[in-house]
């Protein structure tokens, strides 16, 4: 270390050293500079304190100052708002002594015009009721406010009925019309809103109503309510069949004008058709069933009670089509009577309050029904089974409407419910009961003779049954529905389904075919026998012949032309070539009436003789006899079954030209069996007719203007 030492230059120690010393020097004057400002901070430190105690002091001194201030002012504060709150107390007591005076006016005008201003005086006065009997129970202040509310109230119940009664009328017929009609043509199809009151009205009639719910305590404006709209439903749909009477027409169904003229130039999609009754489709029927009613079906000749009256039937179906559109009619104005109802009758109300809107309509369309009823029973008991088409249309109606109907009604008393039901069930038995009626009297029907046709033309009877049935065909499942209401299945011997047992599936629409099928076979077997019947009054079994084939072929035409043959053949697949046999028999059995002609033509008792032989007086005169006995009996006939008729052309040339080849061909082999034969010097005498004018003669037949 100390050679080391001794190694370090005298010039670095001497470096070093100076170094050290300043470094000192500045340390001691920084540490001065500390000292200096301590003892400044010192004094500040010192002089703050001196400041803050001086503060304190007189904070302390303010504050002993201005807290009894302070107390007193909020004392006074307090006072102030009290004495407000007393006067205003006192004014608004006061205000309710005022309360009678001050709403006096508003109330003796009435609320007309101005019902906003009436409720809030309305609401003052109830105010004022309240505070008395709370306060000051014996006041003759009270007495008098209360009686100004009741009268008040009394102006309100009034002011509703007037303005119900003021602004419900009855919804025009046209309106009504378009509502309930469907033009299948008519792509856009909007549905008609019926509105009963004008807005602003209703709004009124709203707001009195919820004001006699809520403060009134009052439900007798539901009376009021309903039994001035009832008035006005049945005004309507009474309205409606008087526009029937006037102005409808038998050519067709009343609709609005604005039907035909609106709503065509915006096509969208289609709307349902309504099923509609047309006027006229029955009437045709009808006339020619009451041509034939009495004498057709009893046995008397005419009856001038039943002549058909075209104006009668015109009468007729007006009614039946109004009472149609009526009942479509009350649904929609039922349907649009409980939306309006909704708006004004609290919703636990409005079910009862719409049964009792409804009934005095309702009663009446029900009344109406039942009285087509009643006079469709006199007319059967009358065996004027045509009534009973009256019936069908109306029935059809009903039924299709009976699910729209009866959502209507839905939340009405049972009894109102039940209502359509128990017509519809008349209606099926009644209708019922005509149908067996009917097929009883066909089977029933007298053998008259003179109410027998002397051509043997087609019988009053059959015209008479075919024509029922094909309007059967119309209304073929209504017919259908009326015979299983009644259960009848075991009087038709109907081949059920086992899954057909039950109510539900007894009316399906297969065993309601298949029952109308049955019914139809059996009016037509019923009436085959009864023509058996009548046929044995002629005394001529060719006439019987004709008369038969007439009827027979009158039935199966008319079968096929009106597609009845598709429902027969629903349970009688052979019906068909059943009637094609039975006219086939019948023109058998005409054709053998000629062979008391022919057997003048056969080589019975013929004499065999050689060609140049002499005959023997005998033998010219079996031949003389011969052309004498088919002579007379050509004449006979021709002259007899010329006054016969087949109206059916393809029949009549049918049967005329087999008859006249078979004449002819056995009159010309007798001919020529005959032609070398001298058997008489004048042949002119025995030799009349030509084949040619035999054949001629024959088609004469059955050609009356002949």
């Amino acid at each position: 270390m100390g050679i080391t030492s001794r190694m370090i230059p005298t010039e670095d120690a001497s470096a070093r050293k100076r170094e050290i010393d300043e470094k000192l020097k500045q340390e001691q004057e920084t540490l001065s500079f500390i000292r200096e400002n301590l003892e400044k901070s010192d004094q500040l430190t010192k002089g703050m304190v001196s400041i803050l105690s001086s503060f304190e002091s007189r904070l302390m001194q303010l504050e002993n100052s201005i807290i009894p201030v302070h107390k007193q002012t909020e004392n006074l504060q307090r006072l102030q708002e009290n004495v407000d709150k007393t006067l205003s107390c006192l004014d608004h007591v006061i205000s309710y002594y005022h309360v009678a005076k001050d709403t006096d006016r508003i109330i003796r005008e009435g609320p007309s015009g101005r019902l906003d201003e009436y409720l809030a005086c309305i609401a003052r006065i109830q105010k004022a009721v309240e505070y008395f009997q709370d306060n000051n129970p014996d006041s003759p202040e009270l007495n008098t406010v209360k009686a100004r509310f009741e009268k008040g109230k009394e102006l309100l119940e009034a002011e509703f009925r007037s303005l119900l009664t003021r602004y419900s009328k009855p919804v025009p017929p046209i309106l009504i019309l378009d509502a309930i009609s469907v033009d299948e043509d008519i792509e856009l199809q909007e549905e008609v809103v019926l509105e009963h009151l004008p807005e602003a009205v209703l709004q009124d009639i709203i707001c009195i109503s919820g004001w006699l719910v809520e403060y009134g305590r009052n439900q007798d404006f539901m009376n009021v309510y309903f039994q001035i709209r009832s008035s006005q439903l049945d005004r309507s749909i009474k309205g409606l069949k008087e526009h029937f009477r006037k102005n409808s027409a038998s050519s067709g169904v009343l609709y609005s004008p604005a039907v035909q003229t609106k709503r065509k130039d915006t096509p969208t999609k289609k709307a349902p058709k309504r099923p509609v009754y047309i006027p006229g489709t029955i009437r045709k029927a009808q006339n020619l069933l009451k041509q034939y009613s009495q004498h057709g079906l009893d046995g008397k000749k005419g009856g001038s009670n039943l002549t058909p009256l075209e104006g009668k039937d015109d009468v007729l179906d007006i009614e039946i089509d109004s009472y149609i559109h009526c009942i479509s009619a009350f649904v929609k104005l039922a349907q649009s009577e409980y939306a309006l109802l909704t708006e004004i009758i609290p919703e636990h109300h409005q079910k009862k309050t719409f049964d009792s809107l409804i009934q005095e309509a309702l009663d009446n369309l029900m009344l109406e029904g039942d009285n087509i009823v009643s006079a469709a029973r006199r007319a059967i008991m009358r065996h004027d089974y045509s009534a009973v088409l009256t019936i069908f249309p109306i029935l059809r109606h009903l039924k299709m409407n009976k699910s729209e109907f009866d959502s209507t009604l839905q939340g009405t008393a049972a009894s109102t419910k039940n209502k359509l039901p128990t017509l519809i069930t008349s209606m099926e038995t009644i209708g019922a009961k005509a149908l067996e009626e009917f097929a009883d009297s066909i089977k029933n029907d007298p053998d008259k003779e003179y109410n027998m046709p002397k051509d043997g033309t087609v019988h009053e009877l059959t015209s008479n049954a075919i024509l029922f049935l094909q309007q059967l065909l119309d209304f073929h499942e209504t017919a259908g529905a009326m015979l299983a209401s009644q259960v009848l299945g075991d009087t038709y011997n109907i081949p059920l389904d086992p899954r057909e047992t039950s109510s539900a599936s007894s009316s399906t629409s297969d065993f309601n075919k298949r029952l109308l099928s049955s019914y139809i076979c059996k009016v037509l077997g019923n009436l085959q026998l009864n023509l058996l019947s009548k046929s044995k009054v002629y005394e001529d079994s060719a006439l019987s012949a004709i008369f038969l084939h007439n009827n027979y072929n009158y039935i199966l035409k008319s079968l096929e032309k009106s597609e009845l043959i598709q429902l027969v053949t629903v349970t009688q697949r052979k019906a068909e070539s059943s009637y094609r046999e039975l006219i086939k028999q019948q023109i058998d059995i005409y054709q053998r009436s000629w062979l008391k002609v022919l057997e003048h033509l056969t080589d019975k008792n013929m004499p065999i003789f050689q060609p140049g032989a002499k005959l023997k007086d005998k033998e010219r005169q079996v031949i003389k006899d011969k052309f004498k006995g088919f002579n007379d009996g050509l004449e006979e006939l021709c002259k007899i079954q010329k006054g016969w008729a087949i109206p059916d052309k393809e029949q009549r040339d049918y049967i005329r030209q087999s008859q006249r080849k078979i004449v002819s061909d056995a009159y010309r082999a007798f001919l020529h069996r005959c032609a070398n034969i001298s058997f008489t010097k004048n042949p002119e005498k025995y030799h009349k007719y030509r084949p040619e004018e035999v054949e001629e003669m024959i088609e004469k037949l059955f050609d009356t203007s002949a």
